[in-house]
């Protein structure tokens, strides 16, 4: 389709009319496919690497189990291949995490080996971090490529429409549900205005292909949907004003924890990127060392600390019984510490370890008169998810879903926990650099080019 007159927004319903829009739509479900079955495969290979290295290695070596400095070495050859990737191949190995989470358009065809391979090295050697964000630049750079594949002059608007709809489709069910991944990908998008619903019709229809999928290669496959899902949680009745208040008390406590892990990543980042090749595996190597402290410590699994936390979170909440108060207080401070060092060195995602750690404060404090365990768990992952993502909305529809059994009655108290983080948190945030004042000549000179003189 030719492209608006300059200065012109287009109108929604004449887009929609518009054969062009039709077949954008067409090729849209077919990226879908194929972009969801890359993502399949590609966390499905990073589930059998981390089966692999942690459990079947250590046995093949000689072991009768992982010794408790396995993670050690495995942490630094993460941290050398991501720096060594992000030091000598195109682009940047991702989005830096630390930096929050945004899209910010598709990634280019040449950045995409980066990408795989350090979110590879970081996501299946046990950093602290998750693969939405990778699989999201993947996906994003799979369909910019095929739309510039079958024609080289689209317009930007139709390569950044497919992109997101190969964004959209890389992770229909990781978070449970194609639509908690549409909410994510807009509200970290800034989409809106008249032309909402234009943009976001073909990453539905993308996310909702892309998740049948995921079904059907489970169906064939055996190996899974990779979602994050919870079989069974605890009956929560009605809320009571101690939980309302509760609410508050997790949201203030979620936005200082969540503040100080991101402003500790964003200090330690450009230490890093100083010299990348060589401190990156220092970064590594503290991940371990805080995976080790927990393990000696509490004589649970340094897994707890390592990965993501996706896999792991729903048998925390179910397995909460057997959780001291000081057991999950230390797993809090180790992963968040871990969490924090990721943020600043490797490239994956944010969303699945602070739903964990959040999960982990609400179960430790449920432990104290007036608070039931699975409430503080949701506001835990409600809060703690709103303050790291910046996404308020989309960290309530991920606890009503995630929690879905009880979501009714435990929504509005993980509204009140998130909305009281997510304030809290922006008050916290030092304030933004004034911007440099332009002289009034200047200014005027750019608000007002001159036109070309009459003959």
């Amino acid at each position: 389709a030719a492209a608006p007159p300059a200065g012109s927004a287009p109108d929604p319903a004449a887009v929609l009319r518009s054969r062009s829009y039709v077949v954008l739509l067409l090729f849209g479900a077919i990226v879908g496919v194929i972009v969801a079955t890359v993502a399949y495969f590609f966390l499905k290979l990073i589930a059998e690497a981390q089966q692999y290295v942690f459990v079947t290695l250590p046995k093949d070596v000689g072991f009768h189990g992982a010794p408790v400095w396995w993670p050690l070495p495995l942490l630094g050859l993460s941290g050398l291949l991501v720096g060594l990737t992000i030091r000598y191949l195109p682009g940047i190995g991702g989005h830096k995490p630390a930096e929050g989470f945004r899209f910010s358009g598709p990634a280019a065809a040449s950045e995409l080996p980066g990408i795989i391979i350090a979110s590879f090295a970081t996501l299946s050697l046990g950093v602290v971090l998750g693969p939405e964000a990778p699989l999201i630049a993947i996906g994003g750079g799979l369909g910019a490529l095929a739309l510039h594949l079958l024609r080289r002059n689209a317009l930007p608007q139709a390569v950044t429409l497919i992109a997101a709809a190969g964004s959209f489709a890389a992770i229909s069910t990781l978070l449970g549900s194609p639509i908690v991944a549409a909410f994510l990908l807009m509200e970290a998008a800034g989409l809106g205005g008249a032309l909402l619903g234009v943009v976001l019709v073909p990453g539905l229809l993308a996310a909702g292909v892309g998740a049948l999928m995921f079904v059907g290669l489970d169906g064939w496959t055996g190996f899974g949907t990779f979602s994050l899902a919870i079989p069974s949680i605890p009956h929560f009745g009605s809320p009571t004003v101690a939980e309302f208040l509760w609410a508050i008390g997790i949201g203030l406590a979620a936005a200082v924890l969540g503040t100080g892990i991101r402003r500790s990543a964003l200090l330690l980042q450009p230490i890093v990127e100083r010299r990348m090749v060589a401190l990156t595996p220092v970064a590594g190597l503290a991940v371990a060392g805080l995976a080790i402290v927990f393990a000696e410590t509490t004589g649970r699994s340094s897994s707890e600390v390592l990965f993501s936390g996706q896999s792991a979170l729903p048998s925390l909440i179910q397995n909460a019984a057997g959780w001291t108060a000081g057991a999950l207080v230390l797993l809090v401070v180790c992963k968040g510490l871990a969490y924090s060092v990721s943020l600043s060195s490797f490239r994956g995602g944010p969303v699945f370890p602070s739903m964990f750690i959040g999960a982990a404060g609400g179960m430790a404090l449920s432990h104290l008169p007036g608070l039931p365990l699975i409430a503080g768990a949701a506001m835990g992952i409600g809060a703690m998810t709103a303050v790291m993502l910046d996404l308020p909305l989309t960290a309530v529809l991920l606890v009503a879903l995630f929690m879905s059994a009880d979501a009714l009655a435990l929504t509005p108290l993980v509204i009140v926990a998130v909305t009281v983080a997510y304030v809290t948190s922006a008050r916290l945030k030092p304030p933004a650099a004034p911007q440099p004042k332009v002289p009034e000549p200047a200014r005027r000179a750019v608000a007002s080019p001159p036109g070309p003189r009459s003959a």
